[in-house]
């Protein structure tokens, strides 16, 4: 696939969320199939019984109970000592991983300036909303930059500046990227993970490091329409962008018949790994407005809500 020539990067969070999205974005919130216990105090209610200022319930005194949670009242009126549950409140981490290795660049529209997007829609929700969002991008090497521990509103312009800095070039190996990202993530919550998924090295080493632990992990596979439908013929010497290898082919009928098998059988094998592992799925190209991947396929699969 051809990488995109003179891109437009975007140079703020205007250019990558425009007032009209951010308005659709306002009333929705970060969600999870699971109950996640945190470590600070959030604006997420869990199922948890602690100790912030909202009532749940009584149970029976017993001892070694803290006398400070003993509800007095009740002792006056029943004579038995009862103490007092309240509903502790969640912190829900969500990081957003994003794929700026060279052949991200890639495709019309680019595939990275969707990523690009996408990650600073889905953050500016988790902000809003008080969550910790954390930004990894995977580039030359491993880790190609990070930032982490937003939270609120304010922070929206270091998101935007963080990822308007990013400049995708070179590859890297995936399972390295997942264990150095494994190894920085705080708390429990939700991943969001941005690739094209075409590693060399293949996908399953570092998808296997990313699952479990604390976090429920979505895989978001983003295909420009050029690479699903290419739009070639004829004689052509290809040349890899991110290791410069060369293969010369005779583009043909059946060639991008071929082709399209292919590219369909491996993303029904990404797609068959992650189920297998509990992990979400999506397949999304580079040309889907960012309203429809948030407002439409998250909402469907419970991320937001």
């Amino acid at each position: 696939m051809l990488r995109t020539t003179n891109p437009t990067r975007p140079k703020g969070l205007e250019d990558l969320i425009d007032a009209r999205l951010i308005s659709r974005l306002g009333p929705l919130d970060i969600s999870s199939r699971k109950v996640f216990f945190g470590k600070l105090k959030g604006e997420r209610r869990s199922k948890k019984r602690g100790e912030s200022v909202e009532f749940a319930d009584h149970r029976a005194y017993v001892s070694g109970d803290d006398l400070r949670h003993i509800d007095w009242n009740i002792f006056a009126r029943l004579d038995g000592l009862f103490m007092k549950l309240f509903l502790e409140e969640e912190d829900l981490s969500l990081h957003i991983v994003i794929d700026a290795s060279a052949s991200s660049d890639c495709g019309e529209p680019s595939k990275f300036l969707f990523m690009q997007r996408a990650a600073m829609a889905i953050g500016y929700v988790g902000l809003v909303n008080l969550n910790r969002v954390a930004a990894t991008a995977m580039g030359e090497g491993d880790i190609a930059g990070h930032i982490r521990d937003l939270r609120g509103r304010r922070r929206t312009q270091d998101l935007a500046r963080f990822i308007c800095s990013l400049e995708p070039t070179g590859s890297f190996s995936f399972r390295a990227a997942a264990e150095r990202i494994v190894m920085s993530r705080r708390g429990k919550g939700i991943m969001l993970v941005f690739s094209d998924f075409f590693f060399k090295e293949g996908f399953e080493q570092g998808l296997r490091m990313l699952v479990g632990r604390g976090y429920d992990v979505y895989v978001v596979q983003v295909l420009s329409p050029q690479e699903i439908d290419p739009p070639l013929t004829g004689d052509l010497r290809l040349k890899d962008v991110e290791d410069n290898d060369l293969a010369e082919i005779t583009v043909s009928a059946p060639l991008l018949k071929k082709y399209k098998a292919n590219l369909n059988a491996y993303c029904a094998t990404l797609q068959n790994f992650c189920a297998r592992r509990e992990m979400n799925f999506i397949s999304i190209r580079s040309d889907t407005p960012v309203d429809t991947l948030i407002l439409d396929y998250l909402r469907q699969k419970g991320v937001i809500r």
